[in-house]
């Protein structure tokens, strides 16, 4: 059953609105660390200063963050970071503050020809939107901004607030969720509209770095015999990277089993040697280690360096001259809402009752995401989106319309039995 207020509400939420919005947001091509990414944060400022919202709007103190014991790690350089807060005015301080938290940046498109178009020239059809950030996440920011609209359109006032936090930086490590945190912005309870492809998403395995520097023994490639490849040295490490991943997911938990691999260890980058008749005296190897829920980020780099350390302790070249491990970028710990919270079967009845479809299901998510900074900072939160994460960050990435005004219907929803309706 709906009350007067919710009714309105809903009836108040603009479809096109919310279609123009997204369409403006994917032309911005908000790269992380790139100049569009705090180009979007001042025009996200101007969209919530149009709502009535008390913002704020600062360029972050890069040198300080970095030096916080805590800081999250970050993958590419930057010269800065905006972040972005609106309050909704008007409401009262006598109940909850709900946020509306996403990410305003995005990754490279990558090679342009495998696009049908320009990547950050969005492109409807039918009922799809396509382009770069189109799913991850601009159709999130854009029903954000849709249910704080309807709301203020409808003229229902809240008895706590709504504060939305538009961050940078989180494809990176999560450097504007940091930011805001760490500025004194916080709530009572938050959700995050990364795509969750109708579930709500109340838990993310975490996800760390590494680097492997392997050393190896330069020589003439027809006298190999008196050199070391470090191509070959690192072979077995390899192999015994593949077994550490193995044991890691064995077990893994319920909210995390319906995925073949919860908690990947992939190795994306090698580079090894510079001439092609020399034997290669180096190889780094640089990857990413899935870190189980709950689990301590430093255990999970001591299970890695330990495995690293077996394998030169059993190889006669690395046991005189051992791989180097590094932690480099971004480092994701694991996150998650409180086992029976509230807040879940909050926006799961509020997507039921404001489209009449099925209440989502419950489950959990094998990427880091910003949720482990909220959570940390013990804010109860949770992701609900409209998207699949699977389209992200490819060149077929795209959302639907109709899964952009479901949510935004449900989070007005949700606002409103969040913060109470005077």
């Amino acid at each position: 059953m709906l009350t007067e207020q919710e009714a309105a509400v809903l009836a108040a939420v603009d479809e096109e609105s919310a279609v123009r919005t997204l369409l403006e947001l994917i032309a911005i091509p908000s790269v992380t660390g790139s100049a569009a990414e705090s180009e979007l944060q001042h025009h996200l400022a101007g969209r919530l200063e149009r709502l009535g919202m008390d913002v704020d709007l600062w360029s972050m103190d890069l040198p300080a963050l970095l030096d916080d014991p805590a800081f999250p790690g970050m993958e590419v350089p930057r010269e800065e970071a905006w972040g972005l807060v609106g309050v909704t005015e008007g409401g009262g301080d006598d109940g909850p503050a709900l946020i509306l938290q996403g990410h305003v940046d995005v990754v490279p498109p990558g090679d342009p020809a495998a696009w049908e178009g320009d990547p950050f020239r969005p492109r409807v059809t039918g009922d799809l939107v396509h382009g770069r950030g189109a799913c991850d996440m601009k159709a999130g920011l854009a029903a954000q901004l849709a249910a704080l609209a309807a709301i203020r359109a409808a003229g229902v006032r809240l008895r706590g607030r709504v504060a939305m936090h538009c961050v940078v930086g989180e494809e990176d490590g999560g450097i504007g969720a940091f930011g805001t945190l760490r500025r004194g912005h916080g709530g009572d309870a938050c959700v995050i509209a990364e795509p969750t492809a109708g579930t709500v998403i109340t838990a993310n395995a975490g996800a760390l770095t590494f680097r492997l520097t392997v050393p190896g023994k330069a020589a003439h490639a027809s006298s190999r015999e008196a050199g070391v490849s470090a191509i070959d040295a690192y072979l077995p490490l390899h192999a015994a990277l593949a077994r550490l991943e193995a044991e890691r997911n064995r077990d893994p938990d319920p909210l995390l089993a319906e995925y073949p691999i919860p908690y990947a260890l992939s190795v994306g980058t090698l580079r090894s040697g510079d001439w092609a008749s020399s034997v290669p005296d180096l190889l780094v190897a640089e990857g990413r280690l899935g870190v189980r829920l709950g689990e301590d980020p430093a255990r999970a780099r001591e299970a890695l360096e330990r495995c690293v350390a077996e394998v030169c302790a059993g190889d006669a070249w690395l046991r005189e001259h051992p791989v180097a491990v590094s932690w480099p970028g971004g480092q994701f710990a694991s996150g998650r809402l409180a086992a029976g919270h509230p807040l879940r079967d909050t926006v799961a009845d509020a997507y039921a009752d404001a489209t009449g479809a099925a209440r989502p299901r419950e489950r959990g998510a094998t990427y880091g995401s910003d949720l482990r900074h909220y959570t940390g900072a013990g804010i109860p939160t949770l992701q609900f989106g409209p998207g699949d994460i699977a389209v992200a960050h490819s060149a077929g990435e795209h959302v639907s319309l109709r899964e952009v005004g479901d949510v935004a219907r449900a989070l007005a929803l949700t606002a409103l039995r969040t913060a109470g309706v005077r």
